[in-house]
């Protein structure tokens, strides 16, 4: 685990599940360890950017060896989270949440989509894989009393700081939100914004000047 005295940079932080899924990818394999060179290949990432990311979480890895995947596998669920499983809400189920419902991390076993909630009647009581829509008047007190912590929106714009506000209220400590609104949450809580559109125009930019000056 890191050290409190340590703060992590954002940008550190963001690649830990690149590595999680690289590493769990070399497990299914049968790989027992892996050093920062077969990571850079795998991942594009500089070698010293790697071993800069491990150092600020201790001694990871034996120079000379590498990382034991075991290891490493262990060290990044504990810094997903303090529990075996993650449980994890959503709030909207039209098409976006339903194919999220449907998907349901799949790349993450110890990752779910466990409780989801509409406003809907004609959606109400639907049940998608393994997970029974359930109205957003009982969202509060289900929130509580699973102990829910992750919450994904995928309401309309319009819907989403009304909803933010309520999750909040409930003690949710993170939100992926879906939604083109940026949210206003307590400083305690944590937002990942994903607007697909942005992504997508990002995407082509970066597909476009990437081009350009590979034919400079």
């Amino acid at each position: 685990m890191a050290k409190e005295t340590v703060k992590i940079p954002r940008a550190t932080l963001k690649r830990l599940p690149l590595y999680y899924r690289f590493v769990n990818t070399l497990k299914a394999k049968g790989e027992n360890r892996v050093n920062s060179k077969a990571i850079s290949e795998g991942l594009n990432i500089d070698s010293a950017t790697i071993r800069r990311d491990f150092s600020y979480f201790g001694e990871l890895g034996k120079k000379g060896y590498g990382y034991n995947i075991d290891n490493l596998l262990d060290f990044f669920k504990s810094e997903l989270s303090d529990s075996e499983e993650i449980h994890i809400g959503i709030v909207g189920v039209g098409n976006l949440g339903h194919a999220l419902i449907t998907y349901n991390f799949s790349i993450h076993d110890d990752m779910t989509i466990t409780e989801a909630f509409d406003i809907r009647p004609e959606v109400i009581g639907e049940t998608i894989g393994n997970v029974l829509v359930k109205p957003m008047s009982d969202m509060t007190e289900i929130i509580k009393k699973e102990k829910l912590e992750v919450v994904i929106i995928a309401t309309p714009e319009s819907a989403a700081q009304a909803v933010t506000d309520q999750l909040v209220e409930a003690g949710i400590k993170g939100i992926l939100n879906f939604t083109p609104k940026r949210v206003q949450v307590p400083q305690s809580v944590q937002v990942h914004q994903i607007d697909l559109g942005v992504e997508l125009q990002s995407l082509l930019f970066f597909m476009k000047n990437y081009n350009s000056t590979l034919q400079a």
